[in-house]
This record gives structure tokens, sequence and C-alpha cells, in this order.
């Protein structure tokens, strides 16, 4: 077999979700399968290192602008010149028209829901990129052999709106294997001094996507810190001051600004010694495909909240504290308990590290090398 893997971004320096999924991917592959061959396409950037060297996978670096013009007319002419039976498209979308046949992995389809342009919330870049989505996934997905997604929620909210059937298959996630409980306190010391961490804080993940709920956690940290006798510092990574600004003037609580610290980009192999010393990790999202960060909180051994919505109990099963994400008392509510209950704590943190280790990026490789050879059969 020759297999194509779209993965544009990987080459970048700060990677995020997807990103992560399609390196995840191509290295697990690499060590898999030694057979078949696979050629790799990416836009040139500056982490060339990231994909480690293979004989039988070759990387292809392509121009042609920007994203809709890379993936609508220099992807597919290049899949063609380089001889692949099926192209896999791993980040949402793929080329309108193209000869080879596709297998594309669709992560979500929360952009066909409910967010368009002319929303308030999220930023341009968001918007623009969900109407690219809204124009090209619906026809990809009609035309491709497989549509993969992530969860068996997502599968059904696809099949739902899309009428999809006999090529809809769902591939879990996994969690990196370097997500682990961590007792070498040199490594954590480094971490601490290196991105300033306080000794009692908070972990959250979040961002500008509306999905990420940041107002509403935000507002649940504020409440939950005025009323704790023990003060806590709530971290949070790769995000802006202006755009944290603007959040807590809108739900009236700029004076909290001094208990959130801001640590700016983290690579993704620096996590696990910053989410070792957190007391809790928050990730009550208002909508999630699958949702990585819960299994990377539960590996490391810490108690995991999480949401009563879409994907989010289906991959945390009873190893988090579910949360209605809308509900600001009730997430500030949670904390307390955590914190304040040493047997619920334990009993999240034993059950988080059991439930993380049934998922894992090896797995995933597997089901997707067998999907490959499956569709291939087809041709």
């Amino acid at each position: 077999m020759k297999i194509g893997i779209e993965a544009q971004r990987v080459f970048r320096a700060k990677k995020h979700g997807m990103d992560m999924v399609a390196l995840e991917l191509i290295k697990n592959l690499q060590i898999i399968d030694k057979e078949n061959e696979y050629v790799v396409f990416v836009k040139p950037d500056t982490d060339r290192e990231c994909i480690p060297d293979s004989p039988n996978f070759k990387i292809v670096e392509l121009k042609g602008g920007p994203y809709p013009t890379w993936e609508q007319f220099a992807l597919g002419r290049a899949a063609s010149k380089e001889g692949c039976q099926i192209l896999h498209c791993t980040s949402n979308t793929a080329p309108v028209k193209c000869k080879i046949p596709l297998i594309i992995t669709l992560h979500d389809i929360i952009y066909l829901e409910s967010i368009s342009l002319f929303k308030k919330s999220g930023t341009w870049y968001q918007k623009l990129g969900n109407m690219y989505r809204r124009f090209v996934v619906p026809a990809v997905a009609k035309r491709s052999s497989r549509v993969v997604t992530v969860s068996n929620f997502e599968k059904e909210r696809i099949r739902s709106f899309m009428g999809l059937k006999d090529n809809l298959v769902a591939i879990y996630n996994g969690v990196g294997s370097h997500f682990t409980k961590i007792n070498d306190e040199k490594i954590l010391a480094r971490a601490k001094s290196k991105y300033n961490l306080p000794d009692n804080f908070l972990f959250f993940l979040g961002n500008t996507d509306p999905k990420k709920n940041t107002p509403i956690v935000l507002k649940a940290f504020a409440t939950f810190n005025a009323n704790s006798e023990v003060k806590y510092k709530l971290v949070m990574l790769d995000f802006g001051e202006s755009a944290l600004m603007q959040i807590l003037n809108e739900i009236g609580s700029p004076q909290i600004r001094g208990d959130i610290q801001l640590i700016g980009y983290v690579p993704n192999g620096e996590l696990p010694a910053i989410i070792n010393q957190c007391k809790v990790f928050l990730y009550p999202s208002l909508r999630e495909s699958f949702g990585i960060p819960i299994l990377e909180g539960m590996a490391c051994g810490v108690p995991v909240i999480t949401s009563t919505t879409s994907s989010m109990p289906e991959v945390a099963g009873d190893a988090a504290l579910l949360v209605n994400p809308e509900n600001s008392l009730e997430i500030a509510n949670a904390i307390s308990r955590i914190l304040s209950d040493n047997q619920l704590r334990e009993s999240l943190c034993q059950k988080g590290i059991e439930r993380a280790s049934h998922f894992s990026w090896r797995e995933m490789a597997k089901n997707y090398l067998e999907l490959y050879k499956s569709v291939i059969k087809e041709l």
C-alpha cells in the first residue's frame, strides 16, 4: 500500500490539539508498520525534527499559500504525483475535488451546529475557519471512502446532521505515555521554577474558543476563591492579557486578575510536570468531540472536573467529577468538594489513572492501519 497523510501543521513550533493527534498517528504508524509506504504532506515550518526518520515514510513539504489554497489545490495534486492509493486528511477538511480515494478525520461538527460568522463570541480567525468548514465538510464527507470521528457521541452527531451511514466510524484518541504521575522532585522543581508556579493552584486549559467556556470558568474561580479560607491561584497557558481582561471585565470580576497566572505557550512534553503540581484540573467545556486533556489530567494523577455534556462523560467515565458547565456555582462547589474531601480526591486520582490507561496512541494507530487496509481492498 502507498498511503498519503495530510499533516499540514505538524512542523509549526506551537502545536495544538489536531496537530498533536496527527503527529502521534504518524509516529506510532512508524513503529507498528514497516511494510507499507507512507507519504506525509506538510507545510514548511520550523519544527522539522518532530517526525523521526523512517525508511518507509517520505516527508513532502508543500508550499501553496494559505490553508484553503494549500488544501484545495496543492495537496491533491501532490498526492496524485506521489502515486498515493488513498489520502488521509487528518484535520476536519479535505480537497473537494480529489482523484484519490479519501479518508477524512472529522474531529467535530460544532461549526455546523451553532457558530457562524455573525456571532459575537470567538475570534475572526475562528469564525472564518468555521465558515470554510461549513462549505467544505458536507461535500467532502459524502464522497469520502471513510469518515472517522473520535467518539461515539460525535459519530451520532455526524450521522444525524449529514445522514452518513456505512462510511462513518469512530476511533478514539489516546493520551501520551509521558503524561504520568511524576515522583522526581527535581523534574517538578524545574517546572515550578521555569513557569513560576505557585504552591496552591488550579489548572485550566482555556482559550478564546466559545466552547472552552472560559467566562463561566473564571466566574466560578472568582466565586470559589472568595469563599475559600485558603486562597488559590488559577494557572492558564497560551492566553493573552488583553483577552483575559476583556473577559474579566465582562463578568464583572477584574479584581481577580492578581489571582490568575498566565504562563504562555508550554511545549507538550513539559505539560505533565505542571499538571502534576496542580490541586484540581479544570476542563468544564460546553462541547467537546473527545477531550484529550481530560485523560492527560487523569494520567498525571490529579482530580479532574469536566462536563456532563457531549462526549465528556463517555471519555471520563466515573473517574472525574461531572458538572453542568453553564452553572458557575456548581463548578465552584465542585472545586470546594475536591479540596475539602480527601477521600473523594484520592478516589478520583486513582480512578483517573486507571481510566486513562485504556486510551493509547498505539491502539489508535493500529485501528487506522486496519482502516487503510480495508479501504484499499475495496478499490
